[in-house]
């Protein structure tokens, strides 16, 4: 880990916050030269009302992140001062801005916890069951809300598509892909961590015989009987500290998706949606989430605008999509990029400058 710590800082240097941003505004400013329409801004009233809808958008996002804080100050035994974590949520969070959803921000995640004083394997099991509780948030979540809404119009950008047969409902295939590659994600994880710990470092090794790592196996060697270890420690967790974490992950994640609920009630007011339409509107999202996992662009910059646009149309009224995708990203993506580009220098001084001194 020492030998890549170059190559870790280089990906996550703070003039990669460019790159995002000008894809973001772009796409933004291309969808709506397409699809303006004059007076159509005119349909966003802000009231004294929307102030405090404005307000309880960016408390779910400060929710969001005091999830994830403490559920990390938990699965670290509380060895981490609340600032530290605050500092590692904040990097985690700006890594998985700057690069592709898909890569995400989890493999430094462990480096940053690592350098914060957590030995190699403990952070590596660390981040593992932070893995596995959020894919467990959304493999009960997910089927609860397709329960609750009873319509398969979660899975359509419009009403016509909703009556056609659901294995030619393009987006209802890639949510079933999905969640099936979730769930087998997460009982790999469950098996790796509670059961057969051993396996999970075999395949940690066998991983690390590329050619491109291979030099880091000694490490990776070390980092599994470690892992081996601390998922004994995990399996010994009474379910109440199990419980604690989970609902850390469970507020953190709804927090994150009612962002778009509490924009929505800024702009048209509490009489625009039924409740109803709410918890739809909450699982639209989650269809989101899995389309915006196959984003090129880092963070999904550009891409979840689009998504966004399109998905949620039919709540939002025409000409205004565009307007509201942006606010959306401005209050839930942009500000992690300007907050870890101010963390990352005082945090790489910190930990790499001071000691080198």
């Amino acid at each position: 880990m020492t030998d890549n710590s170059g190559k870790i800082l280089k990906s996550i240097h703070p003039a990669r916050i460019v790159l995002p941003i000008l894809i973001g505004i772009a796409v933004t400013g291309f969808m709506l030269y397409r699809e303006y329409q004059p007076g159509s801004l005119s349909l966003l009233s802000f009231t004294l009302q929307s102030v405090f809808w404005l307000f309880l958008a960016f408390v779910m996002m400060g929710i969001r992140d005091l999830g994830y804080i403490i559920r990390l100050r938990i699965l670290t035994q509380n060895k981490l001062s609340w600032r530290k974590t605050f500092n590692i949520v904040m990097l985690w969070e700006f890594t998985s801005a700057i690069t592709p959803s898909a890569i995400g921000g989890t493999s430094v995640a462990i480096f940053f916890i690592n350098k914060e004083g957590i030995s190699l394997g403990r952070s590596t099991a660390v981040v593992m069951v932070t893995s596995f509780l959020d894919e467990l948030y959304f493999i009960l979540t997910f089927p609860v809300i397709l329960l609750l809404i009873g319509r398969t119009d979660i899975f359509s950008l419009n009403p016509e598509e909703v009556a056609i047969p659901w294995y030619q409902n393009q987006f209802l295939i890639f949510a079933l892909v999905g969640y099936s590659l979730k769930l087998l994600y997460t009982l790999v994880i469950s098996y790796g961590l509670f059961i057969n710990p051993r396996g999970l470092k075999w395949i940690l090794l066998w991983i690390f015989k590329l050619p491109i790592i291979k030099k880091w196996r000694p490490q990776a060697n070390e980092s599994g009987t470690e892992l081996i270890q601390t998922s004994k420690e995990f399996r010994n967790w009474p379910f109440s500290k199990w419980l604690q974490a989970f609902v850390a992950t469970f507020f953190s994640w709804t927090a994150r998706y009612w962002v778009v609920n509490a924009l929505i009630l800024t702009f048209f007011g509490m009489h625009w949606l039924s409740w109803s339409d709410h918890i739809l509107v909450f699982g639209k999202q989650l269809v989101m989430w899995i389309m915006m996992l196959v984003s090129p662009t880092p963070g999904g910059s550009g891409f979840a605008e689009y998504v966004f646009r399109g998905f949620l149309a039919a709540f939002i009224p025409l000409g205004t999509g565009v307007a509201m995708a942006f606010l959306w990203r401005l209050i839930s993506y942009y500000p992690y990029l300007f907050i870890g580009a101010f963390v990352i220098p005082k945090w790489v001084k910190k930990h790499f400058v001071s000691r080198k001194a």
